[in-house]
């Protein structure tokens, strides 16, 4: 089953994920939101949409914008609205 773990905290885990480019998508309800604090920072993906993104905090340890999702993805993309993706050190176990 998919984890995503970062600082040793387990911060999603899900055997429902859902994978574009290279990315393990975890469904929200799967996330857990104890390490999680909604960031300013939005990027523009020109076929999913607008990004929103998560910082990520475990134990003191701060990892800004480590996550990202698209709140209200485009219509290819609507498969995965909501889902939260990771990078930025998070380590993806598949």
């Amino acid at each position: 089953m998919p984890k995503a773990i970062w600082n040793g905290a387990v911060l999603a885990e899900s055997d429902t994920t859902v994978v574009v480019e290279s990315n393990h998508y975890f469904p929200p309800d799967s996330v857990n939101k104890q390490y999680f604090t909604e960031s300013d920072t939005h990027t523009t993906c020109p076929w999913k949409g607008l990004a929103s993104y998560y910082t990520i905090e475990v134990d003191g340890q701060v990892n800004k914008d480590a996550a990202w999702y698209y709140p209200e993805a485009k219509e290819k993309a609507k498969n995965i609205e909501g889902y939260v993706a990771f990078w930025r050190g998070v380590k993806v176990e598949a």
